[in-house]
């Protein structure tokens, strides 16, 4: 039998259990109860997730995170303004980034675990609106102790709020295409990073003015993130008062021990996000428009074109590779050859003079593979009682190494002068990001091997869920389920 769940363990269990003739409603019942081809009993109740409801809760968790992820990346586009209006250092400007991370390496942990124990949507509403409350102090943002308390208060909440959304999706989508449904939810995460890395052009009129509207249009953004929130956390109500999906669950006791039980392969892909992350978010959201002025002779509208266009390619390659992912499985190999990419982009960019769109193609594809892949690849490791408190850990983890990479990297560029005067200065934190990468190769080729042998898990297979809706379709009556 298979515990009530966030994840996909419970379809997988379901999809080796039962035989392709089935019944129809049996094979769809939700995740909360593993059902045996010939036990009658398990069939009640059949909680049916219909296919155009959890498509709509797709998308109302798609504009929650698009909107929080437009205000996470704001401050890149104004960081020149900051450093020319402000007198901000680099070190300075970077703390505003690494603020984010530095309390969820205290709270992201307790994020998740409180998503286990109260459910997904209560706590995306709640994060929702700290992250309004922090956007809206951010855009005050004088005197700087004010812009930090906001960047803070809104760290403090958006962890959780991605946890949140996430276990809320893998909720939705346990009857099959987890992969696909977190692709695209990714895609809209890209579209709020390429909004903000393109806004110096399309809200030019507020650029104009200096750093502080184009803050108040990112506040903007997280309002309609919270309002996107409440409405999915009343979706959510009633499709489980109507029997879509099981009535919530009461509270279940937190069990810290659980934290030193986890399977070594779950370790692989932890130390992999969390060493991804610590590369591509610093660089990209923090320095990558700075250093594309200074060291690239571009402006202010057209480094944030060519920033912006690895978000673009990802809004568009995530959902294929979520796609191939699903159909295909390798997802260890997917990961592993996407993060190789990594540290070669730092070793083109600091001892090349070749175009920018080639570093920006290749961080490009890296950066749509490893997250179409590695948050279902997670879930596929964890037993669904525990999602909510592994992700918690890794995003504890995450923002960890987040904040000491952001201040690591504004240091190095700080100490060697880099600047529109010195270019060469930012050497340092190109090798640094590089070095950081390299390892994390290391650990997905570690992880690789452990799933290529006889202690994996299904990663580099194909989705069972998805063999499991295939048996549905040509054994059972009734043809085609919710796709």
């Amino acid at each position: 039998m298979c515990a009530p769940s966030n994840g996909s363990s419970c379809v997988r269990e379901r999809a080796y259990n039962e035989s392709p003739g089935a019944s129809h409603d049996r094979a769809r019942a939700t995740t909360g109860r593993a059902l045996n081809a010939g036990d009658a009993s398990a069939a009640k109740p059949a909680f049916v997730q219909s296919g155009g409801a959890r498509w709509w809760v797709l998308a109302l968790l798609s504009l929650a995170i698009a909107g929080s992820y437009y205000e996470y990346d704001a401050i890149a586009p104004i960081a020149d303004f900051l450093r020319s209006e402000r007198g901000f250092t680099q070190a300075q400007i970077g703390l505003l980034n690494a603020v984010f991370s530095l309390p969820n390496i205290f709270l992201a942990l307790l994020g998740g675990v409180l998503i286990d124990r109260y459910g997904p949507p209560r706590v995306a509403t709640w994060t929702a609106a700290l992250c309004l409350v922090g956007a809206a102090l951010t855009a005050v943002g004088s005197p700087y102790t004010v812009m930090v308390t906001g960047r803070l208060i809104f760290g403090v909440a958006e962890e959780a709020l991605f946890i949140a959304l996430l276990a809320g999706l893998a909720q939705w989508f346990s009857s099959g295409g987890t992969a696909l449904a977190m692709a695209l939810f990714f895609s809209f995460a890209r579209i709020g990073s390429y909004a903000a890395d393109t806004s110096p052009g399309w809200a030019h009129g507020l650029y104009a003015h200096g750093w502080q509207l184009p803050l108040w249009l990112a506040a903007g953004a997280t309002a309609m993130s919270f309002a996107a929130a409440l409405v999915y956390r009343v979706f959510d109500g009633r499709a489980r008062a109507c029997g879509r999906l099981p009535a919530a669950s009461a509270p279940e006791r937190i069990t810290w021990s659980d934290l030193v039980s986890f399977d070594l392969s779950y370790w692989y892909i932890l130390a992999l996000n969390v060493l991804f992350a610590a590369v591509f978010f610093p660089f990209r959201s923090t320095f990558a428009i700075e250093y594309f002025q200074d060291a690239k002779g571009l402006t202010l509208q057209q480094a944030g074109l060519a920033n912006s266009w690895v978000f673009f390619a990802a809004i568009f390659a995530t959902p294929l590779f979520g796609f191939l992912a699903d159909r295909l499985g390798r997802r260890s190999l997917m990961m592993a050859i996407a993060t190789l990419l990594m540290p070669l982009v730092f070793l083109i960019l600091g001892t090349t003079d070749w175009s920018l769109w080639i570093s920006t193609a290749l961080m490009g594809i890296s950066f749509s593979v490893v997250p179409a892949v590695i948050w279902p690849a997670t879930a596929m490791l964890v037993e669904p009682r525990r999602l909510g408190t592994a992700l918690g850990l890794i995003n504890l983890l995450q923002n960890l190494f987040l904040a000491v990479s952001n201040i690591t990297a504004g240091w190095l560029a700080d100490r060697a002068h880099a600047g529109p005067q010195n270019p060469s200065g930012y050497d340092a934190m190109l090798w640094y990001f590089g070095l950081v990468s390299l390892i994390a190769f290391v650990s997905v080729a570690l992880l690789w091997r452990r799933e290529s042998g006889p202690q994996g898990h299904g990663l580099e297979g194909v989705d069972v869920s998805r063999q499991a809706d295939d048996a549905i379709r040509s054994g059972a009556p009734g043809g085609a389920g919710p796709y």
